[in-house]
């Protein structure tokens, strides 16, 4: 099961406010199918998947008592990214 944290579950309404639109089906896709994995902050977990040309949606959480807790989530660009990307894989 993915849980979302107050803190997660605001962060919806704080992107669109500066109109940035990301969905919990987006950020459950990202959980359950990333593309890369990053394990430099564990026991958090930082997933991350493609949203367009330009940009990651990157997604933190962690498992707690079989389950999995989004702490977070944050659009970037893929520039910023790109090093990280191409060393994991």
């Amino acid at each position: 099961m993915i849980k979302f944290t107050k803190h997660a579950r605001e962060k919806f309404k704080i992107l669109e406010l500066h109109r940035v639109y990301i969905s919990r089906k987006q950020i459950i896709n990202a959980v359950q199918k990333p593309e890369l994995i990053d394990y430099s902050r564990s026991p958090l977990l930082i997933v991350q998947r493609k949203l367009d040309r330009n940009h990651v949606l990157r997604v933190v959480y962690k498992e707690e008592d079989g389950d999995k807790v989004v702490i977070t989530f944050y659009p970037g660009r893929i520039k910023q990214y790109e090093k990280r990307s191409k060393a994991k894989n």
